[in-house]
């Protein structure tokens, strides 16, 4: 059975501000998922290249601050996906 590792995309002004200047995409992850999981699933499902995951756990939640390489420009991939 295939976990689910995404579960949603974040949207507050401050990570509205953070893909346009930073070039960096917001999720809430599975508990259970690490790093390189969140890595390749980002990757494939969007087509895109990831430089850096970081993640903290909040409220019983984890987060995930995925860095997106120079080439894909993370504001595309958040109107793609309706987000701003």
């Amino acid at each position: 059975m295939k976990t689910v590792i995404l579960e949603k995309m974040r949207s507050t002004e401050k990570i509205v501000r953070q893909i346009e200047a930073e070039n960096v995409l917001v999720f809430v992850v599975d508990m259970a998922v690490n790093k390189p999981e969140i890595k390749a699933e980002v990757e494939i499902l969007f087509g895109v290249k990831v430089v850096k995951v970081r993640t903290h756990t909040l409220k019983n939640k984890k987060i995930a601050y995925v860095k997106l390489n120079a080439e894909y420009p993370a504001v595309d991939v958040a109107t793609k996906l309706g987000m701003m």
